[in-house]
């Protein structure tokens, strides 16, 4: 299988939609390379990016769930390079 490198930017408008966005990037950890969350306080918003290393149908369910909960959401950036997905024992 093939992974991507991807960015997934997030912007929270909908404070108790956090409890369930954490917990699909908790399901999706095992890819999520990394994580930055801004608080926007003026505008009562959160920025949210993720940087993740998977195969596209998974980056591309992550972002599907994302962009389905309420008051939030999800655009993704893909890099073209592709990469055999690492074998684990």
């Amino acid at each position: 299988m093939e992974n991507r490198v991807a960015v997934i930017g997030i912007i929270v408008e909908n404070k108790e939609s956090v409890e369930k966005l954490n917990a699909l990037l908790h399901e999706y950890g095992e890819y999520i390379i990394g994580r930055m969350g801004i608080p926007y306080r003026e505008k009562k918003i959160n920025v949210i990016s993720i940087a993740i290393d998977a195969p596209q149908d998974v980056i591309s369910a992550l972002s599907g769930k994302i962009g389905r909960l309420a008051g939030i959401s999800a655009k993704t950036a893909y890099s073209n390079i592709i990469t055999e997905m690492e074998k684990t024992l």
